[in-house]
């Protein structure tokens, strides 16, 4: 069985992976910082195009239990997309195929069932990162009680 090449990320490097691709969008050969597969979860992406400006804004906004796929895996192209679950995003960035694709010789759910262990070795992964929301609540009605 072949592990998934997606690593999960942070908001903040996935920021900085933003800001590398549109510093170098001029670039005739660009280089990207982090070349590879990555996936933010709780996180969706959002455009914004202003008014009479062609310039789009790419945003990241707080979504919990959605997934963006970032796959730069070339090293001058990041590619970028929403979903809905881990085990979608993960098809994408293995197969460069969204679900609902049907002119290909495997279907989404032949991968899934051939990839389940990857696909829930990733989720404990993603279950294993620290919550610092609730690490710092805890902590803090540790100290008011002790100081009681």
């Amino acid at each position: 069985m072949s592990e998934l090449p997606a690593k999960l990320i942070t908001a903040d490097q996935a920021l900085a992976m933003l800001k590398d691709r549109h510093a170098q969008r001029n670039e005739r050969f660009p280089r990207l910082m982090t070349p590879g597969r990555y996936i933010l979860p709780d996180y969706q992406l959002t455009r914004k195009r202003e008014a009479f400006k062609i310039r789009r804004h790419t945003f990241l906004k707080k979504r919990p239990r959605s997934y963006v796929a970032f796959d730069s895996s070339n090293g001058q192209t990041l590619w970028l997309h929403n979903f809905p679950s881990l085990s979608e995003a993960l098809f994408w960035l293995d197969t460069g195929l969204k679900p609902a694709d049907t002119d290909s010789g495997s279907s989404y759910k032949q991968w899934t069932e051939s990839h389940s262990e990857d696909i829930t070795a990733i989720k404990d992964q993603l279950r294993a990162l620290p919550k610092p929301k609730k690490a710092a609540v805890n902590k803090a009605v540790k100290n008011q009680s002790k100081t009681k």
